[in-house]
């Protein structure tokens, strides 16, 4: 019957910032609004509706690849380039935080032909800021890339771009159409891919083997991508945030970066009263981000705890909130910040349950490649669901998992499990 319909659980679309999430066939539904759901429901829409973004005429009149026509004419050189990002130090943002011009100097010295692959598979729960970043400044992010391209004389350009943004993906085929029209790129070296869901293509190699056509699992290193990757060619991998940002910094300067503080964008939602995207200088700390950037609590709710670094950065107690979200300075603590997912929870939730179903997340989205990660994970869900806890148990499968497992995945799924029962364990029982 026409009021008849099935609520099903869907992947994370990215909009923890927007919650809560529905999608009704092509478009997304934000904030629980039932009254739209109907609406769709009866009259579904036939094509996708874009949002508001910057095109390339707009970006063009607006300094919009003047570096690259630069670097293009010969008036700055390759290494110019390389050296105002060395000076900038500007880090990786997909999570690992490595210095990008060491990359790029590694990169310049492997054999041709070089690719480059964009990671915009951004699965972390609590993470939507390459959404923010493609679905308003979509040519920022793509001068970032030819630039990185050209300096690193790569002759092809990959764009993974997760399933769960098919607004953003309509967006980056209008906008690369216009690209090669302009002649900014060759016709067909940039080649947009979708991904199908699954967490694991977050990881390099795992996308890697996603874009070739294989099942996304990750491979054994080394050899690093950047001497065998995509289709055996040396591979240059970057975020999308670090390529928005390579773009900022060579237009403004590697001082106007430093003296901003190095900024990056956050990603804040949970219990906050204004959740979103948030530039802020790198080192601010969550407090200073509820408080002086998101308004504060939600109404009625006292601030208790917070995931740093998405579902894999660990949990800490709102009386950690002064901890500066930068890399290396988590770490000590048990916890990473990661892509910077800030996930703020109240007095209303419950520590135990959050971290159950965090485990649960990871169980699901293991590949099953290594035994550590594809046991240990629903081992530890069940150790903790245990009135009586053998914790010496769980600390020894933490072990493993850390120790043993191929990726990122299974080294970081117990986080939230360790980080809960070093500061939290009265809120495990």
């Amino acid at each position: 019957a026409k009021d008849n319909y099935n609520l099903v659980y869907a992947p994370c679309v990215g909009a923890c910032d927007r919650a809560p999430v529905s999608v009704v066939g092509k478009s997304q539904v934000f904030y629980g609004d039932t009254a739209r759901i109907k609406k769709l429901r009866d009259n579904p829409d036939k094509v996708v509706s874009l949002p508001p973004y910057q095109d390339l005429n707009s970006y063009s009149s607006q300094k919009g690849y003047i570096i690259f026509n630069q670097l293009r004419d010969q008036k700055i050189s390759k290494l110019e380039v390389a050296e105002i990002l060395k000076v900038s130090d500007l880090r990786g943002m997909g999570g690992a935080g490595f210095p990008v011009f060491k990359k790029w100097q590694f990169m310049r010295n492997q054999s041709k032909p070089r690719v480059l692959v964009v990671n915009a598979d951004e699965g972390e729960p609590g993470t939507f800021k390459d959404r923010y970043c493609l679905e308003n400044y979509p040519h920022i992010v793509l001068e970032g890339s030819l630039i990185s391209a050209w300096v690193n004389e790569v002759d092809e350009i990959y764009i993974y771009l997760r399933d769960e943004y098919p607004q953003v993906r309509q967006i980056l085929e209008n906008e690369i159409k216009e690209i090669e029209s302009a002649g900014l790129f060759s016709r067909g070296h940039i080649k947009l891919r979708r991904g199908a869901g699954a967490y694991i293509c977050g990881e390099e190699t795992a996308l890697l083997e996603s874009i070739e056509g294989k099942r996304g699992l990750p491979r054994n290193r080394p050899p690093y991508p950047a001497e065998n990757g995509l289709f055996g060619m040396p591979t240059l991998v970057h975020n999308v945030e670090t390529l928005y940002w390579i773009t900022k910094i060579l237009i403004n300067g590697a001082d106007w970066y430093k003296q901003k503080g190095s900024p990056r964008i956050y990603s804040v939602s949970g219990r906050v009263a204004s959740p979103g995207v948030v530039i802020a200088p790198s080192g601010v700390s969550a407090r200073e981000l509820i408080y002086d950037y998101c308004g504060g609590m939600s109404e009625g709710e006292e601030f208790k705890a917070y995931l740093p670094g998405g579902a894999s950065g660990g949990i800490l107690p709102s009386h950690m909130s002064d901890i500066p979200l930068e890399f290396g300075s988590l770490e000590e603590y048990g916890c990473f910040v990661g892509s910077g997912g800030i996930v703020v929870f109240s007095d209303q939730d419950n520590i135990k349950q959050i971290v159950l179903n965090l485990l649960r997340f990871f169980a699901e989205e293991s590949c099953g490649q290594c035994t550590p990660c594809r046991l240990g994970c629903d081992k530890l869900i069940n150790l903790t669901q245990q009135e009586t806890r053998d914790e010496v148990l769980i600390e020894d499968i933490i072990s493993v998992m850390r120790d043993a497992s191929i990726c990122g995945l299974g080294q970081a799924a117990p986080n939230p499990l360790s980080t809960a029962l070093r500061y939290m364990k009265s809120d495990l029982i």
